[in-house]
């Protein structure tokens, strides 16, 4: 069997567009009738996902492998780094938990899953005709160039001709560009096969001139200049510009926390389809105002958000709307927000032993330990309004939560989870509005409660909406993009497929 050809994608930056520009290409070479996966040696991110097989990824990771038609897979990202602090993470290798450490002592110890990371891949290469590489950061890092393990040190490591890209949106491209290739050393420029220059808006005319003198100084081609796409796919991490406040005005009003650990807000991006339902984040009792839901989302650290929101004031806010009668929904760390108690004896989740009260507004109490929750399921829900929703997604957090009140669904296998009091809802199941179904009946609640008619038009499941979004991103890419330099730089013959 021949081993996978692979390419990557290095970027000027963080931000610079990296991760779409990979889920770009794993679309187009899955066009053009190849298996392709992706991967990333070490994914610094809170938005995870659990796979088939209960093991964590990084989202970025599962976004690619989803537009390359490949069912995730932990290989495609051995290494996933959780920060719960600005100077320590949660360290994830192979999907599975090795422990918390601060910075300083994961930088000491990462050369040594060098052979996590190789062994990841070369079994991937056994599997598929093309491997997309998304590096992190930007290679030019020099305070870390001697332990990289996600960029040229990876691209050396396995032998890839790489695409570096730079963000013209954030201002300074050529200076990125240049600077970032000035940086390398000579045997790096050399595995370097084009510049890109990517989130353009305007006549790419007026860009040429710049583009001849970048060339003529790098001694590098630019391989294409790609436009700013306006394409709705899941984003990564809190870089996102899905969190900003403002978002469209629609007759429903959805207000999600925007608390400081935020994780796997793309629960959410099924809500921003609807036509009625208007989705923004706050991060204080002004901006909340009076909306008709309130969302509490996942968070990396349960305990610290807690605090933030009752320092903030939210905690107030959200209990007097809740007494007034406004929806509540806690899914993941938000559900364990919403009970009476949460309880860390043993300091995992804050750091020290500590116990808290909680909003008090769901009958549940939490207890943190070491051991995480982690697999996919099925469920329908069973809580008033929401009775009768097919729901998919999966669970990943710490804690037990112990439940006095009715559940909020039943899961595949029986099981009774979350819990419902009046007009208050929680759940540990992210991926929970994916189908579709909970945010008709959601809509359907809040539009009766609001006195105005829901919409007729059948939403498009998240799966169907995903799948449409990578094929314009893969359209606009493919645009601007030489792929028949893309094929070389990956000594294949982009007719045939053959190597060259």
């Amino acid at each position: 069997m021949n081993k996978a050809t692979c390419i990557m994608v290095q970027g000027t930056m963080s931000g610079a567009g990296k991760s779409l520009l990979c889920a770009a290409l794993c679309r187009i070479f899955a066009q053009d009738g190849y298996r392709v996966a992706p991967f990333k040696s070490q994914n610094m991110a809170l938005n995870s996902f659990v796979t088939r097989d209960g093991l964590e990824m990084g989202r970025a990771q599962v976004v690619q492998a989803q537009a390359a038609g490949m069912e995730p897979d932990v290989r495609m990202n051995p290494i996933l780094l959780k920060p719960s602090s600005d100077t320590g993470s949660q360290v994830i290798v192979n999907g599975e938990v090795r422990g918390q450490m601060p910075a300083a002592a994961y930088f000491k110890m990462k050369r040594s899953l060098i052979p996590d990371i190789l062994a990841a891949y070369n079994s991937l290469a056994e599997e598929v005709d093309i491997i997309v590489i998304e590096g992190a950061g930007s290679p030019a890092e020099i305070n870390l160039k001697a332990d990289d393990i996600v960029n040229m040190g990876l691209a050396k490591l396995v032998d890839a001709p790489v695409l570096l890209a730079g963000d013209i949106d954030r201002g300074g491209v050529f200076a990125q560009l240049y600077g970032t290739v000035a940086l390398l050393e000579p045997d790096e420029r050399t595995r370097i096969k084009g510049l890109l220059i990517n989130k353009f808006r305007g006549d790419v005319e007026i860009l040429r001139p710049g583009l001849a003198m970048l060339e003529e100084k790098t001694q590098l081609p630019v391989l294409g200049v790609i436009p700013y796409l306006k394409v709705d796919i899941e984003d990564e991490d809190s870089l996102s510009t899905r969190l900003e406040a403002g978002r469209a005005v629609k007759p429903l009003d959805a207000a999600i926390l925007r608390l400081p650990h935020i994780s796997n807000f793309t629960d959410f991006m099924p809500l921003e389809q609807h036509p009625l339902l208007g989705v923004r984040y706050v991060q204080s009792p002004r901006q909340l105002g009076t909306p008709d839901v309130v969302i509490l989302p996942g968070t990396k650290n349960t305990i610290d958000d807690l605090l933030w929101l009752r320092q903030c004031g939210l905690e107030a806010a959200v209990l007097k709307l809740a007494a007034q009668g406004t929806p509540v929904l806690g899914v993941c760390g938000g559900y364990q927000m919403l009970g009476h108690t949460l309880a860390d004896p043993d300091g995992e989740e804050s750091g020290t032993p500590c116990t808290l009260r909680g909003l008090a507004l769901l009958p549940t109490d939490t207890v943190f330990n070491a051991e995480k929750q982690l697999r996919q399921t099925h469920a329908t829900a069973e809580a008033i309004p929401f009775a009768g929703a097919k729901l998919t997604g999966y669970e990943i957090h710490a804690g037990r939560t112990t439940v006095q009140g009715s559940p909020f669904c039943i899961l595949a296998d029986g099981t009774p989870e979350g819990c419902v009091q009046a007009n208050v809802f929680g759940t540990y199941l992210h991926g929970l509005f994916d189908t579709g179904e909970l945010t008709e009946k959601l809509t359907a609640f809040l539009c009766k409660k609001k006195g105005i008619s829901p919409a007729d038009a059948p939403l498009l499941s998240m799966e169907q909406y995903r799948q449409q979004q990578f094929d314009l991103l893969a359209d606009g890419v493919r645009a601007a993009l030489d792929m028949d330099a893309v094929y070389a730089a990956m000594g294949m013959d982009r007719k045939g497929g053959n190597r060259v």
